[in-house]
């Protein structure tokens, strides 16, 4: 392995240990959710085809994606505005709260 794959690699795991280590209070994130309701729902699973559908997605999809928004790496004016105001930890309790909720995109139990 060359030593530009090594540096790929550790920059690879490092950025999934970071956002693999969430694991937030979904009772936080239902309490935070107020906000996202107007575009995804109450539970994340709005119908409306202009919002995405975030209920039942993976945890650490969510916040990667919280944190790209924040970062600016991520680029939606709305959302933007929106996860602003939001600390790592809240940006936790929502993934792990919508991450919780049954929605179009879960896989149905056998």
């Amino acid at each position: 392995m060359t030593n530009g794959c090594r540096l790929l690699t550790v920059v690879a795991l490092a950025l999934t240990c970071q956002v693999a280590a969430a694991g937030g209070d979904r009772v936080a994130g239902k309490e935070k959710s107020s906000t996202c309701v107007p575009c995804h729902g109450p539970t994340g699973d709005a119908d409306n085809p202009q919002f995405p559908r975030i209920a039942g997605q993976y945890e650490d999809y969510l916040l990667r994606a919280l944190l790209d928004y924040k970062a600016g790496t991520r680029n939606n004016p709305i959302m933007a505005g929106i996860v602003a105001g939001l600390g790592r930890e809240d940006m936790e309790n929502l993934a792990a709260y919508f991450a919780a909720q049954s929605g179009a995109l879960r896989t149905p139990a056998p």
